[in-house]
């Protein structure tokens, strides 16, 4: 319902902005004024991109499969959205119900077994350890040493945006050995958290 000011807010395609309302219905005798907007495609699509926005892409599938050397049904890293080099990287894996796990686990209640949550983890972590910045390259592999303080906090499902953060704690360029922290958020909830230690194939 209006006031007697005769304003409203308007949704522009760029900012909002009060406008003089030129829209208004008189009720018998009342001085009220009644005001129906209509919102346009443009409006929503605005709205949807300010409510929902896009995860920015640091590097791509395309980008990741040349790091990473794993391929479907296990290469379970979708995109990078951040990264510092030879310290951290934050990754996404959309978890969908065409994932190949679910028909097992379980077909009454799709869950994403918390193993594979390790894996996507772990992954991210291989790409921060085979950057040149880390002492690594792609032509070098890192595979698990040990996990520790591994806790599930909350389940993953079909649906869900699993964002993971990788941080390196500590390398020892020496043995080839690195203890790296992981976390791993769905909708700003942690979800798994553990330590890890990777190790160089080159030193293994």
């Amino acid at each position: 319902m209006a006031t007697a000011s005769n304003s409203v807010l308007f949704l522009g395609s760029d900012s909002l902005s009060h406008h003089h309302n030129p829209l208004r219905t008189h009720l018998s005798s009342s001085r009220s004024h009644s005001v129906s907007l209509i919102p346009t495609k443009q409006s929503i699509s605005l709205s949807l991109q300010l409510e929902f926005p896009a995860f920015p892409t640091v590097m791509d599938i395309n980008q990741i499969r040349e790091i990473l050397p794993h391929r479907f049904p296990f290469l379970l890293v979708d995109r990078v959205i951040e990264y510092t080099p030879g310290v951290s990287a934050v990754a996404i894996k959309n978890v969908t119900i065409n994932d190949n796990f679910f028909p097992g686990h379980f077909p009454d209640r799709p869950i994403m077994p918390g193993v594979l949550m390790i894996e996507a983890m772990a992954q991210v972590g291989g790409i921060v350890m085979l950057q040149p910045e880390a002492g690594g390259s792609q032509d070098n592999n890192f595979f698990f040493a040990g996990i520790d303080k591994v806790r599930f906090r909350k389940p993953v499902i079909a649906g869900d945006t699993l964002v993971m953060r990788m941080t390196l704690v500590k390398f020892q360029k020496r043995f080839g050995l690195a203890k790296m922290e992981g976390k791993a958020y769905v909708g700003g909830s942690l979800v798994c958290e553990g330590e890890f230690m990777m190790v160089s194939a080159a030193s293994s």
